[in-house]
């Protein structure tokens, strides 16, 4: 099916779905104002170091991982909407406890809380775009077009951040708690008031007699006789694990093998990555309309490979060498991430669209270990070493996809 990208598929949106993309912006934007500087809080306030930082967030994001398939399997028999608006009143009690936390517990308990909320955010809200959007095309321009705004929020935020002087503020974890607060009162407004969203709200919240009713002990059973499934969370999880080399892994080999301009030069990277996400994804959705899903996807992969033997190749001191890999592993970035969403959407009956994306949640296992696997070949071998393994992994990435439609699939209509 090709994509389509016009004014008309804009109009089609619904009003949820604009309140999604606007909440999505403010949401991520001053998410990214403060939490990227939590380490420095962390570091003022108790003096932890680089690798306990670490393990906090690791294991927060593990826990997670696991409470977001629950709860977005849960929201297929209770309701998306009723699920969102406990996820929200998760992130304003987390963020405001956050600005007022005083002990190491403390911070691992919020923080628990706050990558829990993150983990069922971002399901139901895919899951729930299935839900209000009928057209295929219109609702992988939506997915699309969600995926473009929490981008621009994660460029903005941290820059935004910057010049608001919250860089070490604890108190501006309000600022985060606010923005939820507001969502949560444009989604009461949406869901109850829109037609679209009432139309929807019904679909969602009272099955129609049509869709099967799956119980839980029936949805894993659907889930593991799924072996295509099975197949693409194992590819995803490894081009996750890929992909977030360059958020850890890549940092701390650039510092340890001492970078010229070392700062300058992660602070371009960091640019580079979202001026490219920003610029281009639209342009390369047009370009790749009349491409599979699949077949964008392979296209991507390749791409990032590509990236991770320049990365493995490049000169220590060559600046713009580092430069020219981000670019291409950033176009393999905005071609990979939204498609892969859209993919799974395609993949997933609709009555059970919250658990499929639920167990979509598993791809972030690629991202908790990222930390761990680089920084073990980083401390026995060395930076090139890592990103040859990381080249081929996604070797094995695409041989995956290449056999998906070979592999069996459960009778989704008669689950038993």
């Amino acid at each position: 099916m090709n994509s389509d990208i016009s004014l008309a598929r804009f109009k089609q949106f619904p009003v949820l779905m604009w309140i999604f993309l606007f909440g999505s912006f403010i949401t991520r934007g001053s998410y990214y104002m403060v939490w990227p500087f939590l380490a420095v809080i962390l570091y003022e306030k108790f003096a932890l170091s680089a690798t306990e930082v670490g393990l906090v967030l690791t294991s927060a994001a593990v826990i997670s991982v696991f409470t977001s398939f629950i709860g977005s399997s849960l929201s297929d028999k209770v309701g998306r909407h009723t699920l969102m608006y406990i996820t929200g009143v998760l992130y304003i009690i987390s963020f405001s406890l956050l600005a007022e936390v005083e002990t190491v517990a403390g911070y691992v308990i919020v923080m628990t809380l706050c990558s829990i909320a993150t983990a069922l955010w971002r399901p139901l809200t895919s899951a729930a775009i299935g839900d209000i959007i009928d057209d295929a095309q219109t609702r992988e321009l939506a997915m699309q077009s969600l995926y473009f705004i929490v981008n621009v929020g994660c460029a903005v935020g941290p820059l935004a951040g910057v010049w608001l002087g919250l860089t070490g503020e604890q108190s501006s974890f309000y600022i985060t708690a606010g923005a939820f607060a507001i969502l949560l009162v444009l989604l009461v407004w949406g869901f109850n008031f829109s037609d679209k969203a009432a139309k929807s709200t019904a679909a969602i919240d009272e099955p129609e007699e049509k869709k099967p009713a799956v119980q839980g002990k029936q949805i894993l059973r659907i889930l593991f006789a799924d072996k295509l499934l099975q197949c693409l969370i194992l590819a995803n999880i490894m081009c996750m694990f890929i992909y977030a080399q360059m958020d850890s892994s890549l940092i701390q080999y650039l510092t340890r093998a001492e970078a010229p301009d070392l700062l300058a030069l992660i602070s371009a990277l960091i640019f580079t990555n979202a001026l490219v996400i920003i610029s281009s994804q639209f342009l390369l959705l047009k370009m790749m309309a009349r491409f599979s899903l699949t077949v964008r996807i392979q296209i991507g992969l390749v791409l990032l490979m590509v990236s991770q033997f320049w990365l493995a190749l490049n000169p220590i001191d060559l600046f713009w060498g580092w430069i020219g890999a981000i670019v291409v592993m950033s176009l393999a970035e905005t071609i990979l991430f939204p498609t892969m969403n859209v993919h799974l959407d395609r993949l997933a009956p609709s009555h059970l669209r919250g658990a499929y994306f639920g167990a979509a949640s598993f791809y972030d296992l690629g991202f908790a270990l990222a930390p761990l696997g680089g920084g073990l070949i980083l401390d026995y071998y060395n930076g090139p070493t890592l990103f040859f393994v990381a080249g081929g992994l996604c070797v094995v990435v695409i041989y995956l996809y290449a056999i998906l439609e070979k592999l069996p699939r459960p009778d989704f209509a008669n689950p038993s």
